[in-house]
C-alpha cells in the first residue's frame, strides 16, 4: 500500500467518543494528520478552519445528521468523505453518496479497510488533477482538470470528487470504452477482483 503524503489531514466527525479516538489512532499510526470533532456543528466548523484532505464522517450525529454536514461542507469546498454508519440499507448509502460521499463504510468496520479506503481515495483526488490534458471541451461542458471545476454553458456545476473523477475520466477518452474494472481502477483506486 503506497504511504499517504505526510501533509494529509483527516476530520474524523463520530459522536461515539471511544470510535473517533480510535479511527484517529489508526490513521495517525498511518502517517496521517488526524483530528476529531464530536457533533454535526463542530465538524462543519472544524472543516471550514483545518481543510482536511479527507472526512470521515458518521451518519448519525448530535446537533444535525452528517447528512447536513456533508452538504454544508461540499458547498464550500470539494472535499473527499468516507461515510461511517451502522445504518446499511442501500437507500441510506445511495443518499449518502448523494449528497457528496465519495465511500461507505459500515459499523462494525475493519480499521483496516477504513484505513485503505481513505489512502485509494486520496490517491485517486491527487491523480485526478495531475493528469494531462489539463482542460477538456465536449459540446457546452468545459472541464478544468487542475482547478476540478466543470461548467456547462457558463456555469458552473458542482460535483463530488468521485464524479468529477469519473466524469474527467470519461471525457479525456470519449472513444474508448472502459470495463468496469477499468473504471474501478482508473476512479475508485480499486485493483485486482476487490468488490
Amino acid at each position: 500500500m503506497t504511504a499517504p503524503p505526510k501533509s494529509a489531514t483527516v476530520l474524523v466527525v463520530e459522536d461515539e467518543t471511544s470510535i473517533a479516538s480510535a479511527v484517529a489512532a489508526r490513521l495517525r499510526s498511518e502517517g496521517y494528520r488526524a483530528e476529531v470533532a464530536h457533533d454535526g456543528p463542530s465538524g462543519v466548523a472544524r472543516c471550514e478552519a483545518l481543510e482536511p484532505d479527507l472526512v470521515v464522517l458518521d451518519l448519525m450525529l448530535p446537533g444535525f445528521d452528517g447528512l447536513e454536514v456533508c452538504r454544508r461542507i461540499q458547498q464550500r469546498r470539494p472535499v473527499p468523505v468516507l461515510m461511517l454508519t451502522a445504518k446499511d440499507s442501500e437507500t441510506d448509502k445511495i443518499v449518502g453518496l448523494g449528497v457528496g460521499a465519495d465511500d461507505y463504510v459500515t459499523k462494525p468496520f475493519s480499521a483496516r479497510e477504513l484505513v485503505a479506503r481513505v489512502g485509494a481515495i486520496l490517491r485517486r483526488v491527487e491523480r485526478g488533477g495531475a493528469e494531462p490534458p489539463a482542460r477538456i471541451a465536449i459540446g457546452a461542458l468545459d472541464i478544468d482538470r487542475e482547478s476540478r471545476r466543470v461548467q456547462r454553458d457558463g456555469h458552473e456545476i458542482h460535483l463530488t470528487p468521485t464524479e468529477f473523477d469519473l466524469l474527467a475520466a470519461l471525457a479525456a477518452r470519449p472513444e474508448r470504452v472502459f470495463t468496469r474494472q477499468e473504471l474501478l481502477s482508473e476512479v475508485w483506486g480499486v485493483s485486482g477482483r476487490n468488490r
